[in-house]
């Protein structure tokens, strides 16, 4: 198993390289820049802002000296937008908050998908099975653009019973909302991605073979069913985890949060290089180490993978 994580962490730091280097070229390809705005600076300015960020050395240089500062010194540099703050203090604000909420939604998301999508294949064509397909469609076509307003409306504006905006560590009830409104559209995916894959495990010769035996039914299914059944819900937990810790912008539009996620669009808006690479290289780190253990997860699962 050991010389199985090293390989992919020989994948891993490569393809990390790479996508910096991707995402540093693509943006400074794009039309504009930090310093453009509807009222054109000065010339003199502008070369000014350039030369002290050092916007007018040349490519190479500029991406070298961005990787020198990273690998080195783990930073990422100064915000053109914000002068006064870092990228890396920017990222230390946020990310506790999208990893507060996005943690907590996940743990939602599996546990009650996984929860819905077992019970569903059971209980097949029967009222629970119903019950839970309903739930998880109901879920599904309600995602967080419009569950989160619905939630304002319901339990701020109408019952008055949790905050409608703003974020607490120490406040759980500023929690449920974001958590609520980002979990529920990853748990319907993950119930019906549940429920498939437990049908047709159940219907496999092994299965078969431990109950003609006479094995109870519960440790049928926990012991013999629920491992191999969690192999594709697994590949789908790794991206839907990154995806949910880095942030939603609607989560922090909606309510307020204060996550990286509205910073990303708004990076993205103001043209703010530093901003938009220090959140790409999270996010791109983030999903290559969950990938690993996702691969770890499935040579646990089933040992012939790691051959």
């Amino acid at each position: 198993m050991f010389a199985f994580v090293l390989r992919r962490l020989a994948v891993a730091i490569p393809t990390l390289l790479l996508l910096i280097v991707l995402s540093f070229v693509l943006m400074h390809l794009a039309p504009g820049g930090p310093f453009t705005q509807e009222r054109a600076l000065p010339p003199q300015v502008l070369a000014n802002l350039n030369a002290k960020y050092g916007l007018d050395q040349p490519l190479w240089r500029q991406i070298w000296n961005y990787l020198w500062g990273i690998v080195v010194h783990f930073d990422f540099g100064p915000s053109f937008v914000y002068p006064d703050r870092t990228v890396n203090e920017l990222i230390a604000d946020g990310f506790p908050v999208t990893l507060t909420y996005g943690g907590l939604s996940f743990v939602l998301a599996v546990v009650c998908g996984v929860a819905l999508g077992v019970v569903a294949a059971i209980r097949q064509n029967s009222l629970w099975d119903h019950l839970a397909v309903g739930i998880s469609i109901g879920a599904q076509v309600l995602p967080n653009f419009v569950m989160a307003p619905l939630l304002v409306l319901v339990f701020t504006l109408w019952y008055r019973l949790l905050p409608g905006g703003g974020w607490s560590f120490s406040d759980p009830s500023f929690w449920v909302m974001p958590v609520i409104a980002l979990g529920t559209s990853y748990m319907a995916s993950i119930a019906r991605i549940t429920r498939s894959s437990m049908l047709e495990v159940l219907g496999s010769n092994h299965i078969r073979t431990a109950r003609a035996k006479g094995m109870p039914e519960h440790r049928v299914i926990l012991r013999h069913a629920l491992k191999p059944a969690m192999l594709p819900v697994i590949s789908y937990l790794g991206p839907v985890f990154v995806s949910m810790i880095t942030g939603s912008v609607v989560i922090d539009i909606y309510f307020s949060t204060g996550g990286i996620g509205k910073a990303f669009v708004d990076s993205a808006l103001n043209r703010d290089y530093a901003v938009m690479m220090g959140v790409t290289i999270l996010v791109g780190a983030l999903t290559i180490l969950f990938n690993l253990v996702v691969d770890v997860l499935y040579a646990w699962i089933d040992p012939k993978i790691r051959y």
